[in-house]
């Protein structure tokens, strides 16, 4: 075996489950793969990315796993006498304490329907999840809010990283083509707001991304299939962080 490290697959390679990804010491295991001596392997099949030394794996396909600090698209389904459960869009339950809601004091006998109704999406933060996948949410920090307009779209979670890209680079594009505010949450829900033209335009080249994810050259079809488009975006008024 030569003595030199080099990574022996391309970046943004789909590799699959065994698949030998780099050979000698210089580089480290991440995400998704593993070391057998003087080899690292892949783990599951999914796209190779190199950060500095570290080679990791991102799933092509697969359910979202939640983690603290994600920010999530939620849906409220009930109230209880401490706070609302929020959907999820995944197999994993979670809670939304009146104390993570707001930062006002609520009386005990108030209403909690007045503040978030069954069936209101909220953009949240994942601030606990337990040993039984139950998940705590906060929506006491600043861009965290009931979606009160726009629409929401689902994607497959494990394409996030794409439809955001590095540095937000995709995402920014998305936004000043088309004109809309986009929020993107780890869960695979994605809310749209702009003219019923932009929220059309940007679903259309979320999807393209989505399907395409694995391609190289993904921004440049992307920016072709928006052309020179620049919708104009939608004059509404900035909601406030919820403090209701």
């Amino acid at each position: 075996m030569s003595n030199t490290s080099n990574v022996v697959v391309q970046e943004r390679a789909v590799v699959v489950p065994g698949e030998i990804l780099a050979e000698g010491m210089d580089f480290l295991p991440g995400d998704n793969t593993y070391r057998v001596g003087d080899k690292i392997h892949a783990k599951i099949l999914g796209l190779v990315s190199v950060a500095g030394r570290v080679l990791k794996i991102t799933p092509l396909a697969g359910p979202y796993l939640p983690k603290i600090e994600d920010k999530i698209i939620g849906k409220v389904t009930d109230i209880t006498m401490s706070g609302w459960r929020v959907d999820t869009a995944t197999a994993y339950s979670a809670m939304l304490n009146v104390k993570d809601a707001t930062t006002r004091f609520i009386k005990k006998e108030e209403d909690l329907s007045k503040i978030f109704a069954i069936g209101d999406y909220l953009v949240v933060k994942i601030i606990n999840v337990t040993s039984q996948n139950l998940i705590d949410l906060t929506l006491r920090e600043p861009g965290l809010r009931k979606i009160s307009e726009g629409r929401i779209i689902k994607v497959n979670a494990q394409k996030v990283p794409r439809i955001i890209g590095r540095k937000a680079s995709m995402i920014t594009l998305l936004r000043e083509k088309t004109g809309c505010e986009i929020t993107v949450g780890q869960n695979g829900l994605v809310w749209l707001n702009g003219t019923p033209e932009g929220e059309f335009l940007a679903e259309k080249a979320i999807k393209l991304i989505e399907e395409k994810s694995h391609l190289e050259g993904l921004t440049e079809r992307v920016e072709q299939f928006l052309g020179g488009q620049k919708l104009p975006e939608r004059k509404t008024e900035k909601a406030a962080p919820e403090e209701a």
